[in-house]
């Protein structure tokens, strides 16, 4: 059994895979998912910044998405693959709450902006002559910012109690990054308020978003369903159906990790769901909304004609 140095306020990182073939092997499928999801989203907020036909609330939040993915990403796998590769477990007090923060920034805040853009679907497809008024450049932004500033808000207090509760125990976490309620079971006191803590925050921001999204789309289906036009129905529910592709890969393993109470969770289950919120979904976001997407796919081969010319 190894014995980990407690004599620093530094934490050790168990990881997600062990010292083996197997674990290099699967290690280096993630580090090639982390590349294609890099590059799709990367590509997505430039393909949006430099197309004018881009220019709408629609694709201006879903940059937002992608620059949220893009920071996601950043904050948990490098370090994991830094570690792995040097055997070295640790990561300073100091990263711990750096990743803290921004894990919860990113999940408070794309819980919101998915909300935001299934608003934008149910007012353009159910209230299409108000959508200018409604879904505005300014109201557009206005939501960008909401969907930030409160992810930013939820992020601090979980990220200040994280980093000054009393650690007793081995401050070895087993994780493959610093997930506040993996470190919390390292703590030497009763942290039953900040298990409520985290209930509240998941039903606020993603519980709460969640049904609003389910709500939405359920009107819009029914609205759909009804349209005359056959052309705008079929685009119309496959912008449903990619948008609710999205929200279920992002949601659901989400909150079947974090709803269940503590007895009924495992480190090794919870880690295998993280991977699919901070790696899986941020690869699939912009596949699915770039291939099934005619106006992304357009400017696509607008600013990418070399890889898109036809032979003659």
């Amino acid at each position: 059994m190894e014995i980990w140095n407690q004599t620093s306020n530094d934490f050790i990182l168990l990881g997600l895979f062990p010292p083996n073939r197997t674990g290099l092997l699967l290690l280096c499928l993630i580090i090639f998912i982390f590349f294609l999801a890099s590059l799709g989203n990367s590509t997505m907020i430039h393909l949006i910044r430099t197309d004018f036909r881009l220019h709408t609330p629609m694709y201006i939040l879903l940059s937002q998405l992608s620059l949220m993915d893009l920071i996601y990403m950043s904050t948990t796998v490098p370090k994991m693959v830094v570690n792995y590769f040097s055997g070295q477990k640790g990561i300073s007090f100091l990263g711990c709450g750096v990743q803290c923060f921004f894990f919860v920034t990113m999940a408070s805040s794309e819980g919101l902006l998915l909300a935001s853009m299934a608003y934008d679907r149910y007012v353009a497809i159910c209230h299409p002559l108000h959508y200018p008024i409604r879904m505005s450049k300014r109201m557009c932004v206005k939501m960008i910012i909401g969907s930030w500033v409160l992810g930013i808000t939820n992020s601090l207090p979980h990220t200040v109690y994280a980093l000054h509760i009393p650690y007793c125990r081995s401050r070895a976490i087993d994780h493959f990054f610093c997930d506040v309620p993996a470190m919390i079971t390292l703590a030497c006191m009763d942290t039953w308020i900040y298990e409520y803590m985290v209930f509240v925050s998941i039903i606020l921001f993603l519980v709460i978003p969640f049904l609003g999204i389910t709500t939405s789309y359920g009107r819009v289906l029914f609205v759909v369903y009804h349209m005359r036009s056959k052309e705008g129905r079929k685009k119309a529910f496959a912008t449903c159906s990619t948008h609710l592709t999205v929200v279920s890969f992002y949601y659901t393993p989400f909150m079947y990790t974090y709803l269940r109470p503590k007895t009924f969770r495992t480190p090794q289950e919870d880690k295998i769901l993280a991977v699919f919120y901070t790696i899986l979904t941020p690869m699939l976001n912009p596949i699915i909304y770039s291939l099934r997407n005619k106006e992304v796919l357009g400017a696509m081969t607008r600013s990418f004609p070399i890889f898109f010319s036809k032979k003659k």
